[in-house]
């Protein structure tokens, strides 16, 4: 029974870690930024499947606006 009490006091600084602060992470901040970036470019932002802990290299943005490079004439 002590052992269990030891065990659950000393897990609960690590549970009051994880607990949320109210702020944004510098992941959510990157990934708003890079979203805002894409939208202006008329653009959508698509998952590319890697897991980097990076919106940058998590993210493409996938331009759906109607771009050409081609001169109308």
């Amino acid at each position: 029974m002590r052992s269990i009490f030891a065990a659950i006091l000393m897990t609960a600084p690590l549970l009051t870690a994880c607990a949320s602060t109210g702020q944004k992470s510098d992941y959510q901040a990157d990934l708003e930024r890079l979203e805002a970036s894409c939208t202006d470019r008329q653009g959508i932002l698509t998952p590319t499947g890697l897991q980097s802990g990076r919106p940058e290299t998590e993210y493409a943005c996938r331009i759906t606006g109607v771009t050409s490079r081609i001169p109308s004439n």
